[in-house]
């Protein structure tokens, strides 16, 4: 993993939905993080719900924390609900601190 990619994760990872004590990155909900060489980074991400009342929120805080990482030009987010999340998707350290280990 490049550098970048890295402090991506790390600045996505002080994203919390704040319904669910854990940052979204361990939660699941970012699919994917693609860095293009110019700096632009595109993420596809999704909510724990479609009717998430604090999607607007989460998606400005992916905004302003990857934007913040050296060498990103401009970041670019994609919502999608496919798939759906469900609780598989989160890592092992999500699921200890939400005490479903």
């Amino acid at each position: 993993m490049a550098q970048i990619e890295i402090q991506i994760v790390r600045a996505l990872r002080n994203v919390y939905d704040p319904e669910i004590p854990v940052n979204i990155y361990d939660l699941g909900l970012v699919y994917e993080v693609n860095v293009e060489k110019d700096g632009l980074v595109k993420i596809l991400m999704t909510l724990t719900s479609p009717a998430c009342p604090m999607a607007d929120d989460l998606i400005r805080d992916v905004y302003e924390n990857v934007g913040m990482v050296t060498g990103v030009s401009k970041v670019d987010v994609k919502l999608t609900f496919d798939p759906p999340w469900n609780r598989d998707m989160m890592t092992d350290e999500a699921k200890l601190e939400l005490g479903l280990l």
